[in-house]
């Protein structure tokens, strides 16, 4: 695996790269060396400001980090009228160098040191909604049910790991911590995350898929509760009702696939 060493020597081989490189006319670090010096387990993250096409800049930039960097595999996370490709190489190092057109270039949060050029006033990112976290913590114990009378166990566990992450979220939401991909988890108070232990899926039979809901929907309905325990008591009817046995047979199953908002 990579060393700190290596990795440094990388981040700023590309810097230096991004300063010859005349399309490009801005450069930022991001992530956690932006805003916390990071540690020996960060990876490298940049972000160029282009000037003219990204897909021309982008070629020519993952040809040279295939070539003297020693990639073996990228893709692409869209983000607005930019991407971040996302590189792996050979020594399990990852680097993400996002493209945005010069319009585009600037902080959307704390996470940006500019390295050089003119960046754009900061926009803040949308902040995470409570409305839309409770829903989608709903819909996925909805659908974790469904898959458990549809006797899908793999799918079933799937959606219960997702309405943890959706608790996880709502807590951090409440108590002022990050809530995008559990990064401010390790924040919580014990009290919050004990109880999420349950929640965890230990073999792939009914009793336990069904156990590991019934923990998931109660941690929820906790969580909803301290902020509006009004909704808690609408929800709770639906959520924490038990799952009996009469499960629908293969063929009502195969009809009524493909509905609901979600079309699990």
């Amino acid at each position: 695996m990579f060393t700190v060493e290596q990795r440094d020597v990388m981040r700023d081989r590309l810097l230096a790269e991004a300063e010859d490189d005349a399309a490009v006319v801005g450069a930022a670090v991001t992530g956690s060396h932006a805003a916390r010096g990071g540690d020996q387990w960060s990876d490298i993250d940049l972000v160029f400001g282009v000037e003219g096409s990204l897909e021309a800049t982008m070629h020519r930039w993952t040809e040279l980090i295939y070539r003297e960097f020693d990639a073996i595999h990228h893709w692409d996370l869209p983000a607005g009228s930019g991407v971040y490709r996302v590189f792996l190489t050979s020594n399990g190092l990852e680097a993400d160098v996002g493209f945005v057109p010069t319009a585009e270039f600037g902080p959307r949060g704390p996470s940006w040191r500019t390295v050089f050029g003119h960046p754009a006033p900061e926009k803040q990112a949308p902040a995470a909604s409570r409305r839309t976290l409770t829903g989608l913590a709903w819909h996925h114990a909805l659908h974790a049910r469904v898959c458990i009378h549809r006797r899908r166990w793999w799918q079933a566990e799937h959606w219960i790991s997702a309405l943890r992450g959706q608790i996880l979220a709502l807590a951090c939401l409440r108590l002022g911590h990050p809530t995008d991909y559990a990064k401010g988890a390790h924040l919580l108070p014990a009290e919050v995350t004990a109880p999420l232990t349950g929640t965890l899926v230990r073999s792939l039979d009914e009793a336990e898929l069904v156990r590991a809901l019934h923990a998931a929907a109660s941690a929820l309905m906790t969580e909803i509760s301290l902020a509006d325990p009004t909704l808690s008591d609408r929800l709770a009817p639906v959520l924490l009702a038990p799952i009996t046995g009469d499960q629908p047979g293969p063929t009502t199953v195969a009809a009524g696939e493909g509905s609901g908002a979600a079309g699990r």
